[in-house]
């Protein structure tokens, strides 16, 4: 039980850092705030409620990630090296792929809810 407990302190002390640190994470966290309300009012059921907040949650998990990424190749080399800037490309690219997914599961649960579909 002490090794979860430890776990979780030091979940909460990488969410804290990220969301000192980093704006896009600061973001997806108020957009991740906002959606909770929202998806009671968009979503037509339990599941899809838990959905929609789901899809915002693996946005930010992705955007961790991402960041994780970043800050591990600016210390490996704080210079600019063209594979490292191919390495954070393609980090900025599963963050939009995840954008993606969340914005075509909104929609589609917004047109639905308005008729739509």
């Amino acid at each position: 039980m002490g090794a979860l407990f430890a776990a979780f302190i030091n979940t909460c002390a990488g969410l804290s850092h990220a969301l000192r640190t980093e704006r896009a994470v600061r973001q997806e966290a108020f957009v991740l705030v906002l959606s909770i309300p929202l998806a009671f009012f968009v979503g037509a059921g339990v599941w899809q409620r838990v959905v929609l907040v789901s899809v915002v949650l693996l946005v930010m998990a992705v955007e961790l990630l991402n960041t994780c990424i970043e800050k591990l190749c600016d210390h490996v080399t704080p210079e600019r090296h063209p594979m490292i800037k191919i390495v954070k490309d393609m980090g900025s690219a599963a963050v939009f792929c995840a954008l993606l997914i969340a914005g075509l599961v909104w929609l589609t649960a917004l047109a639905e809810r308005l008729g739509f579909v």
